[in-house]
């Protein structure tokens, strides 16, 4: 069991990696603890060179403070983002959450009874080659689709590991603590900790991608569920249209509202002909989705209608969302939001036509500034979440571990 003095620097530690520059007071205000315990704490990190001192605040009319930060390049996170069809892995500096080394990898998820370990090993092959010494790992990060309970480490989707914790296998195999979380839930916490959200109570945070997922901060926390469920805006029964959605039900949100939709459709157009400055579409989705994403912030006019028609079709579940949660603010993500300003329009004539006025008026809609980089920040975020949880009870690296020294 770890000291109490190692557990309150792994919160001060957290407080700083989400907090930037913080002064003695306002940690010690943020956790509770006395400001002469504080201050002793603070000055062993910085002794440790896990911290250093920034500088005197701005005056407040009194004495100005030290300001403390997280040491460049002294804690990193290995922060990975998929979906069922593209893994992306990144090393993230928790100092100021820049990420470096970003690689892309194809891993399809579906029907793949190898997925698992293929991912473990694009994840012990990357931690081998990003040069970084392995104690300033803090830990790996995982957003992935699916149900998935984090408490247990089990996603019930994909990555099929008998039931038992997908985390705990990984950390056995990496040697590094290993969280896992829902895509769209990480996404959320993104915005919520280094994001537009970082000073608003009650948010629904809109992953627009292959489905249209959906993240909850409530009371200023994310919400997850009774078991991490919670989010599955996607599956949501609006439409009577006979379409088969992945999660073996009809009519479902992301029938009609997917971004895997609306290349679909633009491939229709094409092959119709439709008049469009795009004159084909390779079949990898990602490159595609892109490629009339990008018609459509040039005003295509086939792209500017199916991205519309996508829009509004999610403004009719945003409604539902406003008249159940009354949300101070609607932040749609994810890699459809670099659509930017083109999405507000239409979601907003849905709110008009299917929202209750008064609740509509009250609910700020805005376009994610981190966008298609919510999820791998977020997943980086994920780890500096459990450091005062899991800081002290890191795993050493096994003898058995491809990259021990």
């Amino acid at each position: 069991m770890a000291s109490k003095s190692t557990i309150y620097k792994a919160r001060i530690l957290k407080e700083l990696c989400f907090g930037n520059m913080l002064s003695a007071s306002e940690i010690s205000v943020r956790l509770q603890k006395s400001l002469p315990l504080t201050m002793r704490m603070l000055n062993e990190l910085v002794e440790d060179g896990v911290i250093i001192e920034k500088g005197l605040a701005p005056s407040t009319g009194g004495r100005r403070p030290q300001t403390y930060a997280i040491t460049p390049g002294k804690m990193y996170a290995i922060a990975v983002a998929m979906d069922q069809m593209v893994t992306k892995i990144a090393l993230v500096d928790l100092q100021n959450f820049e990420r470096t080394n970003e690689l892309k990898y194809s891993l399809v998820l579906n029907e793949n009874p190898d997925s698992l370990d293929e991912l473990i090993q694009l994840i012990s092959r990357y931690i081998g080659e990003v040069s970084i010494p392995f104690e300033k790992l803090q830990g790996v990060g995982i957003g992935m689709p699916g149900f998935i309970d984090s408490s247990k480490g089990v996603n019930y989707s994909y990555l099929d590991n008998q039931g038992k914790s997908i985390s705990e296998k990984m950390e056995k195999l990496l040697g590094l603590p290993v969280f896992i979380d829902n895509d769209s839930s990480l996404i959320a916490l993104a915005e919520l900790k280094i994001g537009g959200s970082m000073d608003r109570s009650n948010v629904m945070v809109i992953n627009i991608s292959w489905g249209i997922g959906l993240g909850m901060i409530l009371n200023g926390s994310l919400f997850r569920g009774y078991n991490g469920f919670a989010g599955e805006f996607s599956h949501m029964p609006l439409f009577n249209n006979n379409k088969l959605c992945g999660c073996g039900k009809s009519g479902c949100l992301e029938t009609e509202a997917s971004l895997k939709e609306m290349v679909n459709k633009t491939k229709e157009g094409i092959l119709s002909g439709r008049v469009t400055s795009i004159k084909f579409l390779p079949d990898d989705i990602e490159v595609a989705c892109e490629m009339v994403l990008n018609a459509a912030i040039r005003g295509d006019q086939l792209a500017v209608e199916l991205l519309s028609e996508v829009a509004y079709n999610i403004g009719r579940g945003v409604a539902i969302l406003v008249h159940i949660m009354n949300p101070e603010q609607i932040v749609f993500s994810g890699r459809g939001s670099i659509a930017g300003r083109l999405l507000l329009p239409p979601i907003q004539q849905a709110l008009n036509r299917y929202c209750i006025p008064r609740l509509a008026a009250y609910t700020q809609l805005t376009i994610s500034d981190l966008n298609k980089d919510a999820e791998i920040l977020g997943a980086a975020a994920l780890v500096v979440e459990q450091l005062d949880k899991r800081f002290t009870n890191r795993k050493p690296k096994p003898k058995n571990h491809p990259f021990a020294a």
